[in-house]
């Protein structure tokens, strides 16, 4: 095995470095591992929200893992801000080609024999767009948790962000992230005595 074909879990080791929410002034940094394991927790979480509540048959464990390798070609690209990235249709196409190409680049880091259990983790399948829908709206949720926690320490600057995220969690009108907004969200904004 040559040398280059070594590195993948070395750069995912790396998502530490990567800080989210660049433009804000945060209370708490964020790093995209951080944020990772929150989507994936969640991405399960729905998973589990759909097949107990809308008696569907998804498979939760898949949602986890496609959410927990979600954002590992910002290691490549870095976190790009949501606003430039969804300025203009162009932009957010163009970011999509970028995307791509990080995860082929990362893929190009592993054994030739791993790289087809990795393809489908690292760059989005059309076979599973569904399961990415559940993932974008995860995503969305800990965008969502994040500005409720900023607020909750004082931090105004994630007002707009939080009338803005919840609204597009709202936009993608899946039932899960509704059941969890309503249900399970209003416990972010407990004191851990309160939870108690």
């Amino acid at each position: 095995m040559e040398q280059e074909n070594q590195q993948f879990f070395a750069m995912l080791q790396r998502m530490r470095y990567i800080n989210r929410w660049g433009l804000m002034r945060n209370t708490i940094k964020e790093n995209i591992a951080e944020h990772s394991l929150d989507t994936a927790m969640i991405a399960h979480g729905l998973g589990i929200i759909g097949n107990t509540y809308f008696h569907k048959k998804i498979d939760a464990e898949r949602l986890a893992v496609l959410a927990l390798f979600h954002d590992t070609t910002e290691i490549i690209t870095g976190d790009m801000p949501t606003p430039i990235k969804y300025f203009a249709p162009e932009i957010k196409k163009a970011y999509k080609d970028v995307e791509r190409y990080a995860g082929q680049q990362l893929l190009s880091t592993l054994p030739e024999e791993m790289k087809g259990e990795y393809e489908s983790l690292l760059i989005e399948q059309k076979e599973e767009k569904d399961y990415w829908k559940y993932v974008k709206a995860a995503d969305k949720i800990s965008a969502l948790i994040k500005c409720v926690e900023e607020l909750a320490m004082g931090n105004d600057d994630f007002v707009k962000a939080k009338q803005s995220t919840e609204a597009a969690v709202r936009a993608l009108k899946c039932e899960e992230a509704d059941y969890f907004l309503e249900h399970f969200l209003p416990a972010y904004s407990l004191t851990l005595d309160e939870q108690a």
